[in-house]
């Protein structure tokens, strides 16, 4: 019987598994954290995002600049397929208000247990054998064509080597150390002459040029700005336009706004050395409706109070304008709307790696088969977000992770010579 080794328990590796001990290979599954599905468990605490509702070409589209290598993954296990998978876990599924996926009852947890109690004690199939507190730390090369390939790992008890007749390896990327996704595995990759794009901050939050002002921190770090905005277009005249919110950090910008356009604005700082974005603070009142009204005669009364009488533009909103703009800006008229409708914020950095919600870059595609085999190291083979490719949050993330590792487990049975596995 063939012994497969899985390096990683997120999502793409528990998927590997499933797919792999159904078929009836003998699975082991190694992860360096004391528990599976860290990260997984940690995403979830605001209600788990399994995949979204979104039309195909739309969902595929989120990927970017990997949206073909994507769709190709995606055409075995899409959006449909996610919640018909939970639904064999005997969890149910809902789409939100904004099309996103989540559990009935939103919760991750109750996913994973259902998930382990089947990868544990399946029926039909072998069970998979847990390896926790165990690192991998590379592969004997020379091992490759001679037999089963000897890896290393640093378990509770010192160095180990284990023999097995292919390996699936899903390390994650390089955010969230603590949770397990450190990036180690690059240069353990590279050295084996794999390609490898360099692992970046993705869906992160980032600095604005000067930092903001002691008053401005003191005040509003950790307050949203609703009902906003923000309107982008890069070097290469790509543009981005989106209505939502976001959050005012201690140095800088981060939320859901901001991360649906980080890869564009990330790219830009890294070519340019800075990225402007204008925000919109009232993107359902029309400029010409917005000059009106900060043209109307104020009496006696402040700028302040007439901004939020007028246009309801107090708390966050009018901070932001106060803290961007000039004592003549704030008194013009003209100037004063113009800001209200599209205010500049620059940004000249992006938060560490290790902060963002996932990373970008990673093992090139074209460093692997079709079947996501890695071409320099015949026999291992690659999964998740340890992938060369980006998504911004919304259930795009963990869809792709999923799919992967299920496409990958399928080029690992095919590797043996096995069937295609029975659909999970």
């Amino acid at each position: 019987m063939k012994t497969v080794l899985v390096v990683g328990a997120g999502p793409a590796g528990l998927m590997a598994a499933e797919v792999l001990s159904g078929a009836g290979v003998v699975v082991h599954l190694y992860d360096a954290m004391p528990s599976v599905g860290r990260k997984f468990l940690l995403a979830g605490k605001g209600g788990l995002n399994l995949t979204h509702s979104e039309q195909t070409d739309l969902f595929v589209s989120r990927y970017g600049k990997r949206q073909a290598e994507m769709a190709s993954l995606l055409q075995d296990f899409d959006s449909t397929a996610v919640r018909a998978w939970a639904a064999t876990l005997g969890i149910e599924t809902f789409v939100g208000t904004s099309g996103r996926v989540f559990p009935a009852d939103m919760k991750a947890a109750p996913l994973l247990r259902a998930w382990l109690q089947r990868l544990r004690h399946p029926s039909p199939g072998a069970a998979v054998q847990f390896h926790m507190r165990h690192r991998w730390t590379g592969l004997d090369p020379s091992s490759l064509a001679s037999g089963p390939t000897s890896y290393s790992f640093e378990g509770p008890q010192g160095p180990l080597q284990v023999q097995a007749d292919a390996a699936l390896l899903a390390l994650g990327g390089g955010s969230w150390a603590r949770l397990g996704s450190s990036g180690a595995w690059v240069p353990l990759l590279t050295a084996q002459g794999v390609a490898v794009a360099p692992l970046l901050p993705a869906n992160c939050g980032f600095e604005v040029q000067g930092g903001w002002s002691e008053h401005f921190k003191t005040r509003f770090a950790g307050q949203p700005f609703k009902s906003v905005a923000i309107a982008f277009s890069n070097s290469h005249g790509t543009r981005f336009v989106r209505q939502g919110e976001f959050v005012a950090t201690a140095s800088g910008v981060e939320g859901s706004l901001i991360y649906a356009a980080s890869s564009l604005l990330r790219d830009e700082i890294m070519a340019q050395g800075s990225a402007t974005f204008e925000l919109d603070l009232l993107p359902s009142m029309s400029p010409k409706r917005v000059l009106s009204e900060v043209q109307h005669p104020r009496g006696s009364r402040t700028l302040s109070s007439h901004l939020k009488s007028r246009l309801g533009i107090d708390g966050i909103k009018a901070a932001i304008l106060y803290e961007l703009l000039s004592k003549e800006q704030l008194h013009d008229p003209l100037q004063l709307a113009a800001a209200i409708k599209a205010l500049p914020i620059t940004l000249v950095a992006t938060r560490p790696l290790d902060e963002a919600i996932s990373s970008a870059g990673g093992v090139l595609f074209e460093a692997m088969d079709e079947q996501l085999m890695l071409r320099a190291l015949p026999g291992v083979f690659c999964a998740g977000e340890m992938l060369d490719w980006e998504a911004p949050t919304g259930g795009y993330l963990l869809t792709a992770c999923l799919a992967s590792g299920r496409r990958a487990a399928q080029g690992v049975l095919a590797y043996l010579g096995q069937c295609a596995c029975p659909q999970a």
